[in-house]
């Protein structure tokens, strides 16, 4: 099975880690595991002002904070794994990504970072559910 995992550093990512690698049955050998991390897109003016190569490092430097924890906990696992990440919604990309990937099932957490994150990403991973084309399992 191919799995996409959406990681967006939260403590729910990290309970969603916790199920995959606890139950063989979703990430046992044989199984691929891709990890995702989208990031909201910095606003246009921004970018004019600071430069395309300035917003792409902190792109860069804001994913790998998010995917190096999840990187050491699935090596610390022995889980293979690989990851990617983008810019854009979340609410359309993990879907889209799951589906240009070729992947059966999507894994995330129902919320996000803090009192705003929770309230964005409920409406992200009630968006997912609504609009994926492959099952997707939600972790509390």
């Amino acid at each position: 099975m191919k799995i996409l995992l959406a990681a967006d550093g939260s403590a729910f990512t990290k309970k969603a880690l916790a199920f995959l690698v606890t139950h063989e049955t979703l990430c046992g050998p044989g199984d691929e595991l891709l990890v995702l991390h989208v990031q909201a897109p910095i606003p246009p003016g921004v970018k004019t002002m600071v430069g395309a190569e300035v917003v792409h490092d902190w792109h860069t430097q804001e994913a790998r904070k998010v995917l190096a924890p999840v990187e050491r906990f699935l090596a610390r696992h022995e889980v293979p794994f690989k990851t990617l990440w983008r810019v854009g919604h979340a609410a359309a990309e993990i879907p889209a990504i799951a589906r240009k990937q070729k992947c059966h099932l999507v894994v995330m957490g129902t919320h996000g970072h803090g009192f705003l994150g929770r309230a964005v990403m409920g409406s992200v991973s009630q968006k997912v559910v609504e609009t994926s084309e492959v099952p997707v399992l939600l972790v509390k």
